[in-house]
Formats: structure tokens, sequence, C-alpha cells
């Protein structure tokens, strides 16, 4: 049984990823904050649920740390905790950008580091992290300027633990999805077109696909799930 780490399981794309993962005969360690979505994984021999605060670099470290002991091998890890805030430059403070930049780098980031080392030990891994597609498209992002300021940081991460692993079968991915068919993105957005949007089971299946084979060759740092939007 091969174990796949999914932090922000307790969201809209962390509860599809642990099903998905959990169909496919997945361990899943999930971190959330709760598990209030995640009734139908209680009682899985699969399934565990941790509470974790990953803005603790100390905290986070220690827990995959033993992580670590405890199942020998850490064959994926989906960093799906984040959160989104609007302001354009005129209104975007510093204190806005740190809470962005906590909220979507350094979750995924003081975890992946002990995370990242033992995947490198054991010779092989998958690392997939959640991107934007307004850090690509600047247009789409002029009016939430420190959510893609923190999210673009997640790309470079992605090239840099790449060039790290140079020679060894770990590779760290950023999937980006479009808008994500969820009840808040439909309240949001009343009068578009549902169904051009990516569900939270595609992408989820398109994580699942990255993380399958830990043999495979592909090593693509971008994965866009734009659907037809």
């Amino acid at each position: 049984m091969k174990n796949i780490l999914i932090t922000g399981a307790n969201g809209n794309l962390g509860v599809a990823a642990v099903k998905k993962f959990l169909d496919s005969g997945y361990r899943v360690i999930a971190v959330a904050r709760s598990g209030s979505e995640l009734g139908f994984a209680v009682g899985h021999s699969g399934f565990e649920l941790h509470q974790v605060d990953l803005s603790d670099e100390n905290a986070s470290t220690l827990f995959m740390k033993e992580a670590i002991d405890l199942y020998g091998t850490i064959d994926g890890a989906l960093f799906l905790a984040g959160g989104f805030a609007m302001g354009n430059i005129e209104n975007t403070s510093g204190d806005d950008l740190k809470k962005m930049f906590s909220l979507n780098f350094e979750t995924a980031y003081f975890i992946m580091r002990p995370l990242f080392t033992h995947m490198l030990q054991q010779g092989c891994g998958r690392m997939v992290f959640i991107g934007a597609r307004a850090v690509l498209e600047a247009e789409q992002g002029k009016n939430s300027l420190a959510y893609i300021l923190s999210k673009s940081l997640l790309f470079t991460l992605a090239e840099a633990l790449n060039a790290a692993a140079k020679g060894k079968n770990v590779s760290a991915s950023v999937v980006v999805p479009g808008i994500i068919d969820t009840p808040p993105n439909r309240k949001s957005m009343p009068g578009a077109d549902f169904s051009k949007w990516p569900t939270p089971e595609q992408i989820a299946g398109v994580l699942e696909f990255i993380c399958r084979d830990t043999d495979s060759p592909v090593r693509n740092t971008v994965f866009k799930v734009y659907g037809n939007s």
C-alpha cells in the first residue's frame, strides 16, 4: 500500500482527493483543521486524520518526521492547504502579503522540507502543489495581488526542487486549476457556465495520475487543468 500525504484534506478539492486516493488503494495521511467533510472516510483502514498547524515550522517538521518513522516510506504528497483574498496594488498591505504568504507558501514549505529529504534518501517520490491560473495570466490576478504573489512562489519552488532532485526519481509538480466547480464558486458567479469548469473530482484524477507510477519518466512541472474555460 502506497502512502500519500494530503494537506487541506477537508476542503472541496481535498475531499475529492481523499476519495480518489482511498478508492485507488492508497493509505491516506490527511491533515486538516477539521474533518467535518470527511465522515465517509472515518473507519476506513487506509485513512487517518491529523490536525497540525501547518504555519508552525516546528510542528510541521515534527509531524512529518513522526509519519516517516511510523510508515517508513511516504510515496507522494499533495499540498492542498491554502487561502484566497481579493485586493489590488492600492489596497494590498504588507500584512496582507504576509497572510497570503503564510497560507499558501509556508503551509506547503514547512512540511515539504523533511519530506523532500526523505524522498531523496528513498530514491523516489512525487510532490504536488496547487498553483493559480492568474499567476500565468496576470490580467486575471490584478485584483488578487497578494494571492497570486504567494502562489507564484510555488512554481519557483517546484522548479528548484526538480533541479535539486536531478538524477533521482523524485519530482515536484504544480497543478493549475481553472475556476473549480464548487458550491461557493457557483454562488459567487451565478451567471457563469458551470459546465466549462473542472470539477474537484476531475482535478483529483490528475493528482492521482501524477502520483500513480513512481517509476514514470514524466517530469512536468506544470499541469494546467482548465476544463473548457
